[in-house]
């Protein structure tokens, strides 16, 4: 007689014993199929590219050289290069991280008037690509065009400002990327524990000495971690270099590989290792800012106990202070701005007059909308950035569940593999995956699928930070509720994570795309006629000379790509998302 427990299921006919098969391997479910997919692919994006990069740039015919670093630094003006590149990021670094912390200590610490005009004037160059905003300081600085020099020429009698120069390429991208700064020194000093500056007010000490023994030190982490990015940021960017330093013949390592690859036949060697190059430089820079505490994963993101400081009073300096904010306003966004969309108006660039106001016209506009080049460059921009978009988050969502959920063993190694492109120049990123390609044989190089790669590589690292924080905002109690309740994985995360982690996910959405219209850094090694993006194109009418269609252009990709983030955060609006 059989005598069946209540505890285990009954052995049926032709079954194997409940023992047995608990010793035959299993299927593996939908959950571990979808976790190793995900980290493969990440892998694959990440890694592949970094290691054909080193293979090219040190492997010819099987055998280890040096002949590309020879080639790429033994000219004579290899100093000056290498001068001129450390010079660029290092005082644009710095320009950055004065404006930035500045702004944000008068906008969280001080009573200051203008409140929103000191985040709009912070927030709203993020939107201008770096290869509009450029040529709108050629506009305003130029010896020869420029508004400033003008109205110095008919005060002074002088031209005293050059946009094509150090210190104009210094200048435009450190106000570039002030607003990184900003963001970044916002965030610390919210976060910040104000007994301590109190304690230092209470035993004395002046408002100056607070804020340089008490409030700076304690922001030492973010200020490390802003000044990382900032580095990274100055030493990748082709566009301001490009646009303002080789016509006076500075000369830096983007700009010195842009040359490279024009040349035929292409020295892939002497590419690849101006490459390895900047990405040495941009690791160093990772090590430096983590030796005085810095992380751009740690300050990037405010945790712990919400703190509201005593604001400072300015008092008799308040006057003055908003006046500076205001004239800051002015000078990085308003005349700029301006200078562009009165640009877009003209059949050709002139400085303001009656006569170029009596010219002005909306004939650009109507060229470029009836012109099916400019047509296909914009829905390249517009599929790839939606396309980016969504394949980051879709990754990003299922890699940081692994990292925060989970202790599966090797879990950190994934999510340091999605951060590190943020540490990879763009214009090395767009060479590796170009090296992978001319490789593989896969029928994607010169058409839009190598592009959307390079776009979902290099924005991985700011899909993981906003799919983490998302995550980490969900209880794991919530989860276990639904398995405890029978709900499979694919449900509970159908039903309970997406709808909670929804707003968190959208701004990454939304912010993936927007970096995404603006890149041209990944995309000018990659492209091929007929799939230019936006930029492409900016890039090769600034080069043609057409002034005025670049800046019709620029306006209406920032037309464009406000009209994609109101709609987005409109959706978005319903499910929590708000403009911080």
């Amino acid at each position: 007689m059989t005598t069946i427990s209540a505890d285990a299921p009954p052995e049926l006919p032709g079954h194997p014993p409940a023992r047995i098969r608990r010793l035959r391997p299993t299927r593996p479910g939908p959950r571990t199929l979808t976790l190793l997919a995900v980290c493969l692919v990440v892998l694959y994006l990440v890694a592949v590219p970094m290691l054909f990069l080193l293979r090219d740039a040190f492997l010819e015919d099987g055998s280890l050289t040096l002949d590309g670093f020879s080639g790429a630094f033994g000219g004579a003006g290899t100093g000056s290069m290498v001068a001129n590149t450390l010079v660029f990021a290092l005082g644009s670094t710095a320009l950055g991280m004065v404006l930035g912390t500045v702004l944000a200590y008068v906008a969280t610490r001080t009573d200051s008037p203008f409140q929103r005009l000191i985040y709009a004037s912070s927030l709203i160059p993020l939107i201008i690509p770096s290869i509009l905003y450029a040529p709108a300081w050629v506009f305003l600085t130029s010896r020869d065009i420029g508004l400033f020099n003008e109205i110095a020429d008919q005060l002074v009698g002088a031209r005293p400002f050059n946009v094509y120069s150090m210190a104009g390429m210094v200048w435009v991208q450190g106000l570039h990327i002030a607003p990184i700064a900003f963001l970044f020194m916002v965030a610390a000093f919210r976060a910040m524990d104000p007994s301590l500056e109190e304690a230092a007010r209470t035993s004395g000490a002046s408002r100056l000495a607070v804020l340089r023994r008490v409030t700076l030190p304690l922001s030492r982490p973010g200020m490390a971690g802003a000044a990382l990015i900032l580095f990274v940021q100055s030493l990748e960017v082709f566009e301001i270099p490009a646009l303002l330093g080789l016509p006076a013949d500075i000369s830096v390592m983007t700009s010195q590989m842009y040359e490279l690859f024009q040349t035929y036949p292409i020295d892939f060697q002497a590419v690849g290792a101006i490459g390895v190059t900047l990405l040495a430089v941009a690791c160093l820079g990772v090590w430096l800012a983590s030796r005085t505490g810095g992380s751009v994963k740690q300050s990037a993101t405010v945790s712990g106990k919400a703190f509201r400081p005593r604001r400072v009073e300015l008092g008799r300096a308040r006057p003055w202070v908003a006046s500076l904010v205001a004239l800051y306003f002015l000078v990085v966004v308003a005349l700029p701005v301006g200078v562009l969309v009165y640009a877009s108006l003209l059949p050709y660039y002139e400085t303001p007059s009656a006569d170029a106001f009596g010219a002005m016209s909306f004939g650009n506009y109507e060229s470029i909308l009836n012109d099916p080049t400019v047509l296909q460059a914009f829905s390249n921009t517009i599929l790839l950035g939606l396309g980016a978009a969504l394949i980051v988050m879709v990754l990003s969502a299922i890699a940081s569940w692994l990292v925060v959920r989970t202790r599966v063993p090797g879990r950190s190694l994934l999510d340091a593999a999605a951060f590190s492109p943020i540490v990879v120049p763009g214009l090395v990123l767009g060479l590796a995956i170009g090296f992978v390609y001319l490789h593989v044989r896969l029928p994607i190089y010169a058409t839009l699928w190598i592009i959307l790669i390079a776009y979902v590589t290099r924005f991985l690292p700011y899909g993981m930070r906003y799919a983490s924080a998302a995550m980490k905002s969900v209880s794991p109690e919530l989860e276990e509720s639904a398995y405890v309740s029978g709900a499979g994985w694919l449900t509970t995360v159908r039903r309970i994570l997406l709808p909670l982690t929804s707003p968190g996910m959208i701004a990454g959405f939304v912010y993936v795309m927007v970096v995404s219209f603006r890149e041209l850094q990944s995309t000018i090694l990659l492209y091929s006629p007929g799939k230019e993006t936006v930029s492409v194109l900016v890039w090769e009418e600034y080069q043609n000379g057409g002034l005025p269609q670049v800046a019709a252009i620029g306006v209406l990709l920032v037309l464009v790509l406000l009209a994609f983030v109101g709609l987005a955060l409109a959706v978005g609006g319903r499910k929590g998302v708000r403009i911080q």
